[in-house]
């Protein structure tokens, strides 16, 4: 049953995230709303009393585990995380591209994705009943690259092993875990 699930959704301030998460909170999920901008949060939010406003850092271990302990304390489970948030990141060839912008478009779209998902599936493994859904959001980048785009499309051809590994994991804990593609950066 939806009434009343719980679900996470980084990246919730704008774009596609803002639009999963207005779709979950109508379809009856208590949505937890996850990004870096309390003000833009607010504004998906708008009003809605099963949304609750939790900025983050998805790059940061800490601010992740602190968003997951803040939902698990409001609401005792964590039934679907939407792994949305990114960036595109640098925009040039690989010899034009600078080192530390690589990695903050590494730290937000992989290890990101992977800390909210790790701490996902600790939550999914340890409640009763058992599982959830973890949702990748990737890109056609991780099949059909732009030039000018090795750092967004390495890291989502990463969140596609990612996903895949995490499906196998989540098998015996009732844990599924998959991609939704689309076309163009996310």
């Amino acid at each position: 049953m939806v009434d009343g699930a719980v679900a996470v959704v980084t990246g919730a301030g704008s774009g596609l995230g803002r639009v999963v998460a207005r779709a979950l909170l109508d379809a009856g999920y208590r949505v937890a709303l996850a990004g870096r901008r309390e003000d833009a949060l607010e504004g998906t939010a708008a009003g809605r009393a099963q949304a609750l406003v939790l900025p983050a850092d998805v790059g940061d271990a800490d601010s992740v585990a602190a968003l997951f302990g803040a939902v698990k304390g409001a609401w005792g489970r964590v039934d679907l995380l939407f792994n949305n948030a990114g960036t595109f990141g640098p925009v040039g060839s690989i010899d034009e591209m600078p080192v530390d912008a690589w990695r903050a478009t590494v730290d937000t779209n992989l290890t990101g994705a992977f800390l909210c998902a790790r701490e996902a599936f600790t939550a999914m493994r340890a409640q009763d009943p058992q599982g959830g859904r973890i949702i990748n959001n990737g890109s056609i980048f991780a099949h059909t690259p732009r030039p000018g785009s090795a750092a967004y499309t390495a890291t989502k051809h990463a969140i596609t092993g990612l996903t895949k590994s995490i499906s196998l994991d989540g098998r015996p804990y009732g844990i599924a875990c998959g991609p939704r593609q689309k076309e163009g950066p996310s």
